[in-house]
């Protein structure tokens, strides 16, 4: 492996302020418009020779004055001119890679996929399959199912992650949080407009005009002029009065009312703990098995979190907790429930039912934006594909919903009843890969969200992870990164460097748990005592796999808060070739 030392000549040549930014380069080397070229057919015949003759001359005298700055580390590392010209040609394709609209997709996607696994999917065949078409996270959703369904997906997961060479997926256990439900019913129940119908919290009540609801606070959590929500909106109800058990409503939007049906109240929250007895037995049926993420349904303020938390810790779990915004009463607290957490999931199902429905495309933007900027993790999910369930393409209005998750900087995008029970899962997770890969090869490398600096306390690591990125970014190398606890790769993926983060650990656990994240290629290798021999074999399994080719530059950082061959204050960047 030959080190290669950045010189000067590079700096000036390319990165000169008075050339301009590679972006501006690449759009002066872009071909004219087809309008151009019909518009302007006889004034480009006669001024096409004088830009030649002109553009050659300034060619010709730069390269005269930039070739006596080159200052040479040794011999070897004199730059050729046929290097330079292959570095620039690098370059340029960088720069339209970034902003051309007709850009090639890079080969791999770093946008994540989360897939919720139930009927369509709980099989090793299928399971296999969605790995193979892009699946990074094994999502349970722990409101259906039971313990002995998700210890058989448990363990066929984690049977693929031992044979797998090349790929590792992490596994989350979504909580089914305090969810209000309608009872019973004999038969499902065909509703109009302006009829009367009643909700009542006594038990086993199931008419063609009445029905219960399993929680006990129900008539005092409501007011006459509040509109309730089922399954989200898709038949609504206003409250006209209510008794000491029952609250009566006029049927807005009618519909087929079905048995246990999801109830909202716009505008407001149940009045139950974040975490029930049954999230509870759930949470500990996951630190049994080790999994990688829990998903904390209805989180209204930092304290569930650190409730969570130091549970977790008291059972010696390295679990990562996301919180789920949901519920309105969360909003005014975003801030402190996303710091005490490990990461966020934009919930739109529950969000759209509680808030105005206008107002959650404005709450996604602005929870990514909150977690970009405290170094958190960040998921967009629910009906990103919904007509995927039942259609086998989507529509076009799903497609670009995937498109602004990924420019708006979210680490993952998840499938809920598409790949759980709906007819199409494999064709879902395929669209998603293909639409967030389309979509990245669109977006400028090196856009890094504001204030990230505070989120890591100016630890030194963060301004190592900034020089790699922009190293990255410039020279158009992937990142080649060590690390024990996960943090250095994390720190570097939200950065969002244009090359592939490839994120080398010596722990199972650290490698499925950084499949959330964007951008980074977890890889699981034992690590020598040795420096530099640890550097060989992991370039050489990266040549091996096909992840770079003979020849190829990587940026390799030696940073983080756990050194590994390094003091505790020393941090280091090279660039290597292979």
């Amino acid at each position: 492996m030959a080190q290669v030392v950045a010189t000067r000549s590079i700096q000036s040549s390319f990165m000169s302020p008075r050339s301009g930014s590679v972006q501006e380069r690449a759009e002066k080397l872009k071909p004219p418009s087809f309008a151009s070229r019909v518009m302007e057919r006889q004034a480009m015949t006669t001024k096409k020779l004088t830009v030649v003759r002109r553009s050659t001359r300034i060619t010709a005298k730069r390269s005269v004055r930039v070739e006596p700055e080159v200052i040479p580390v040794s011999p070897e590392d004199l730059p050729q001119r046929e290097e330079k010209f292959q570095q620039l040609q690098r370059l340029q394709q960088l720069g339209d890679t970034s902003v051309s609209m007709w850009s090639t997709p890079t080969v791999r996607r770093k946008t994540k996929i989360v897939c919720t696994i139930g009927p369509s999917t709980n099989t090793k065949e299928m399971i296999w399959k969605l790995a193979e078409a892009g699946m990074n996270v094994a999502r349970m959703n722990m409101s259906h199912g039971d313990h002995a369904s998700h210890q058989k997906v448990i363990d066929l997961v984690k049977e693929y992650n031992e044979q797998s060479k090349d790929n590792v997926i992490s596994i989350m256990l979504d909580t089914k949080g305090p969810e209000v439900r309608s009872g019973d019913l004999p038969q499902p129940i065909n509703l109009e407009s302006g009829q009367e119908f009643t909700f009542t919290i006594r038990r086993g009540v199931g008419t063609t005009d009445c029905v219960s609801v399993n929680y006990d606070d129900f008539v005092n959590d409501v007011e006459a002029g509040d509109m309730l929500l089922v399954d989200g909106g898709m038949m609504s109800f206003l409250v006209k009065s209510k008794t000491e058990d029952s609250v009566k409503c006029e049927v807005v939007d009618g519909g087929e009312l079905k048995s246990r049906r999801h109830l909202n109240v716009r505008g407001k929250s149940a009045t139950l703990p974040s975490i029930t007895e049954k999230d509870w037995d759930d949470i500990k049926f996951g630190v049994d098995n080790k999994v990688d993420f829990y998903a904390v349904s209805f989180v209204k303020d930092a304290q569930v979190v650190h409730e969570l938390k130091n549970y977790l810790k008291s059972c010696n779990a390295d679990i990562h907790v996301i919180v789920k915004i949901e519920s309105a009463d969360s909003i005014p607290n975003l801030h402190s429930i996303i710091t005490a957490s490990d990461g966020a999931m934009v919930a739109r199902g529950d969000l759209g039912a509680e808030l105005p429905i206008e107002e959650v495309p404005l709450l996604q933007e602005e929870i990514i934006r909150i977690c970009r900027s405290m170094g958190k993790a960040v998921i967009v999910a629910t009906n990103m594909l919904e007509s995927m369930i039942v259609h086998p393409t989507p529509t076009r209005a799903e497609v670009s919903d995937i498109a602004i998750a990924v420019r708006e900087g979210a680490d993952s995008v998840m499938l809920s009843g598409e790949t759980a029970h709906g007819k199409f899962p494999l064709k879902a997770v395929k669209v998603m890969h293909t639409v967030s890969l389309r979509t990245e090869a669109t977006i400028p490398g090196g856009t890094m969200p504001p204030n990230l600096g505070q989120a890591f306390k100016n630890h030194m690591s963060e301004m190592f992870a900034y020089h790699a990125t922009m190293m990255s970014n410039t020279l158009g190398t992937s990142i080649v990164v060590f690390t024990k606890t996960g943090f250095m790769a994390i720190l570097l993926s939200h950065y969002r460097p244009s090359g592939t983060i490839f994120a080398f650990t010596n722990d199972k656990t650290i490698q499925q748990r950084l499949s959330l994240y964007q951008g980074v290629c977890p890889i699981y290798m034992q690590f020598s005592d040795d420096a530099e021999e640890t550097f060989e074999n992991a370039l050489g399994l990266l040549q091996k796999q096909g992840m770079v080719k003979e020849g190829e530059e990587v940026a390799l950082v030696q940073s983080g808060r756990q050194p590994i061959w390094r003091f505790q204050s020393t941090h280091n960047i090279q660039v290597r070739k292979v």
